[in-house]
């Protein structure tokens, strides 16, 4: 197995196993004690965490077919990249109450769209 695809098919695995006991955790133990406008934002960390998460399971497999594509290992790097910068800022924002940390969440947000314009980028130019 390429080693991009193993990487990236590892970090898909990895990311929703914490995607899905983040949002368990927000959805039992943070219900009572998060505002309805907080949970919103913590809720939206945990699905654009889950796409993503998945995301990262697609570049893995399209790396099987890919292994050389330098756009598909940039998308797989910036979808992960993005989740810390995205879905990060948006739980450490949520749980501390910190509003400049919003100010990091645009940064994680660009690296999800470069990510999968390099995705379409990487199976356009396949053979």
């Amino acid at each position: 197995m390429p080693i991009a695809a193993k990487i990236f098919l590892a970090l898909g695995g990895v990311g929703m196993f914490l995607a899905v006991t983040l949002g368990a955790f927000g959805a039992h133990a943070l219900k009572k004690t998060l505002t309805p406008e907080v949970m919103a934002v913590y809720q939206t960390a945990v699905n654009y965490h889950v796409y993503h998460a998945l995301g990262l399971l697609a570049v893995g497999l399209l790396a099987l077919h890919l292994p050389d594509s330098g756009a598909l290992r940039w998308a797989g790097i910036l979808m992960a990249a993005g989740l810390l910068l995205f879905s990060g800022s948006l739980y450490a924002l949520s749980l501390s109450g910190i509003r400049g940390l919003g100010a990091i969440t645009p940064l994680g947000g660009a690296a999800f769209l470069v990510a999968w314009l390099l995705l379409a980028v990487a199976v356009i130019r396949a053979d």
